[in-house]
């Protein structure tokens, strides 16, 4: 953590500690890890999980709507409710939260990015290496053959009123290549994530709770290691004690204004 009097110096400087920590934390970093979750989605306009009055199980029941025996049980609501979601996700774009942590990456300041987000933002913006714990509505499958069916054709059968989009060759309706209630995460993506974790000299956790598991568990993978915590996020998370830096603000204006201080210092 930052002295009291260097904390005290940045504040009578106009540049907010928090921010002055977490940039040079990033400048002297050689392994650092960014984990995001619904929140840094927010400023492009995707609902996140529970917020009052806009969350997306606001007024539903996941367990209903969301779970793989809710897709096997009835497709046709399952895609109802999916479909939605799916549509409205197709025009957004990312926010400057996204594009500051791909520059982060561009630059060697962080090696990878672990998300929790299906919405794939992360490489719209231009990260490379996007570890998707929830996997991505990028495509569909066909759980019969293993077909995969690309989110815009995917639209097009929804939009055509044909109920459940189906496999063309199988004729069976089609799951969302994403990670359901009742469903494990993909054992590669799990394993990559905690290495990545356990390696890691920095993790930056931007815009989660930190409260869902396993990836919840990412963050005491890296400070068991030795390694330092940096929390971007409003609202309050398990880690909060245990952070070397806690920005609470809008996550697009903290980390633009992290990148700033930052320069255009390149590590190494």
């Amino acid at each position: 953590m930052a002295s009291a009097e260097s904390r005290a110096e940045f504040e009578r400087s106009g540049v907010p500690a928090g921010s002055q920590l977490l940039a040079d934390l990033l400048g002297a970093s050689e392994r650092a890890v960014v984990l995001t979750g619904a929140g840094i989605s927010v400023p492009s306009g995707v609902p996140d999980f529970r917020s009052p009055g806009s969350g997306l199980w606001e007024n539903v029941d996941p367990i209903e709507v969301a779970h793989i025996k809710a897709w096997r049980r009835d497709p046709g609501r399952f895609w109802r409710f999916y479909g939605e979601r799916f549509a409205s996700l197709v025009h957004t774009r990312p926010n400057p939260a996204h594009e500051v942590v791909a520059e982060l990456e561009r630059r060697g300041a962080v090696r990878a990015v672990i998300t929790q987000n299906i919405d794939r933002l992360h490489q719209m913006a231009g990260s490379q290496r996007v570890i998707e714990m929830h996997g991505s509505i990028e495509f569909s499958r066909c759980m019969e053959c293993g077909a995969r069916v690309p989110l815009e054709r995917v639209i097009e059968m929804l939009d055509a009123g044909e109920g459940a989009p189906e496999c063309a060759a199988c004729v069976a309706p089609l799951k969302p290549d994403v990670v359901l209630f009742g469903e494990l995460l993909p054992a590669a993506a799990m394993a990559e994530a905690q290495a990545l974790a356990s390696e890691a000299d920095l993790m930056v956790c931007i815009g989660s709770s930190l409260t869902v598991h396993p990836v919840a568990g990412l963050p005491e993978l890296t400070r068991r290691a030795g390694g330092r915590l940096a929390l971007v996020t409003v609202g309050e998370t398990p880690y909060d004690s245990q952070a070397d830096v806690k920005l609470h603000g809008d996550v697009a204006v903290e980390l633009q204004a992290v990148l700033a201080l930052m320069g255009e210092h390149r590590p190494g």
